[in-house]
């Protein structure tokens, strides 16, 4: 009879397989480092207990591959795959009613074998895999909301939401790292730079930073992350990436907006709104190289690029201003200025602006075309380039923010904070493809290439 029981609920084979390390590391691990209302997670008993679990390094929030392993190596000997019933790590933590043993000393976890997370341990001791990934390289848009404590991840051969970035409190900038295996986010709440794996879209790793974070870049190599601080006296922090820690801070004038790396990869541009300058890094020695003071705050900016692939303009949207100016990178001086039109009878939208009438801007992966949003009026407006002749206005929803552009130039990606969506507009007809519904005042976006392998 017990040998009929355990078959009819799948849990007997005398050909089970062995348990599966990839299966542990993405699905058993998370239930590991869960917490349950009531209880001490799995692995503040277990780093001191058998089967042991490895302890977490310093701001770490799970383990790396090679702990991971030693965690696997550990746990798998305490099933019985020809009859995961007998598996302790199964008995343990399952009340009694429901098949249990009579006691375990980190208390009774699951009441019933129906507990969604005591039937992820029961399909690992069972031997059950990972599905296939379809693919080892994916095109993602990343969307974070900033009233939110999480990421949207879009498909955008679908543009239907896939994924979510979980536990980032009030997430500011994010990038995508050269090799697409990890995606950078500071974090306001914390005042770190969480990294997140993309294969798991889970925080890895949380580095503590100079002061409060606002944006965020990676250099060309990915050996570095240059996050602008958004505080008095103003400075940009630079993270090695291979060691995960916080290695300099590097001073420059005023509390940092937004922070980038130009195309070639040879500086990082960073933006101040009290003290309106510009201050550049070098980065091949991580020291400021020169700045530029305008009339204005400085807020977002785009780069225009020399035949050689140097940098030619900053193209930088300016506090209380309706439009963008430009700046001749190799003389230091401000060239022109755009004003973004204004569309006749419409009103002017004044409120929640935060001194920033237009608060986004993109350019095309071939160099041809350059957006720019408009809180103003509630529009993303396209020009050519390098004449920058006005295209067309699209209106996209209230208060536009951030923009960007997957590596295909198909799209290019608004955050519409005020309708807690991203749009999706045709690069090449300039008609809104879809509005994604995301979370709560989205603003800064990224795209790139995510690797799953």
């Amino acid at each position: 009879m017990a040998a009929t029981l355990l078959f009819v609920l799948g849990l007997g084979s005398l050909g089970a397989e062995a348990p599966d390390y990839e299966f542990f590391r993405e699905k058993v691990q998370p239930v590991l480092l869960a917490k349950r209302q009531g209880h001490a997670r799995c692995v503040a008993c277990h780093i001191h207990r058998i089967p042991p679990l490895q302890p977490l390094k310093n701001g770490a929030t799970g383990w790396n591959d090679e702990e991971s392993r030693q965690n696997f190596l550990a746990w798998k000997a305490f099933v019985t795959p020809a009859d995961p019933m007998k598996s302790p790590v199964l008995l343990h933590p399952l009340a009694e009613a429901a098949g249990g043993d009579r006691f375990h000393a980190g208390g009774k976890h699951f009441k019933s074998r129906e507990d969604p997370e005591w039937k992820t341990l029961a399909a690992w001791a069972r031997g059950e895999k990972l599905a296939p990934r379809a693919a080892s390289a994916v095109v993602r848009v990343l969307q974070s909301n900033a009233a939110g404590d999480d990421i949207h991840v879009v498909d955008p051969a679908t543009n239907e939401v896939v994924g979510k970035i979980e536990d980032i409190e009030v997430p500011h900038g994010l990038v995508i790292s050269p090799d697409g295996r990890r995606i950078y986010v500071t974090n306001e709440a914390r005042v770190t730079l969480d990294i997140v794996e993309a294969k798991s879209l889970r925080v890895a790793k949380r580095i503590p930073l100079s002061g409060r974070p606002n944006n965020v870049d990676v250099s060309k190599d990915g050996r570095f992350v240059y996050v602008g601080i958004a505080e008095a006296p103003g400075a940009v922090d630079v993270i090695d990436a291979n060691a995960g820690r916080n290695i300099k801070s590097v001073p420059v004038k005023g509390a940092i907006h937004n922070v980038y790396v130009t195309p070639d990869g040879k500086f990082t541009v960073a933006g101040s709104i009290p003290e309106k300058t510009i201050s550049v890094i070098d980065t091949a020695s991580n020291e400021l190289a020169w700045t530029l003071t305008l009339s204005a705050g400085i807020r977002p900016m785009a780069f225009t690029t020399n035949a050689d692939g140097s940098t030619k303009e900053i193209v930088v949207q300016l506090s209380d201003f309706h439009g963008f100016a430009l700046v001749d990178f190799a003389t230091r001086k401000e060239i022109r200025r755009v004003t973004l039109p204004d569309p006749p009878g419409q009103e002017k939208e004044t409120h929640g602006l935060q001194g920033s009438p237009a608060h986004g801007l993109a350019i095309t992966p071939d160099g041809r075309m350059l957006w720019s949003t408009s809180k103003y009026y509630d529009y993303i407006a396209a020009y050519s380039l390098p004449d920058l002749k006005l295209l067309k206005v699209v209106p996209v929803g209230h208060h536009p923010e951030w923009l960007t552009i997957p590596p295909d130039g198909k799209l290019v990606y608004c955050a519409v904070a005020g309708n807690e969506t991203m749009v999706a507009v045709d690069n090449r007809t300039m008609q809104v493809v879809k509005a994604i519904p995301v979370g709560a005042v989205p603003k800064r976006n990224a795209s790139g290439v995510l690797r799953l392998d």
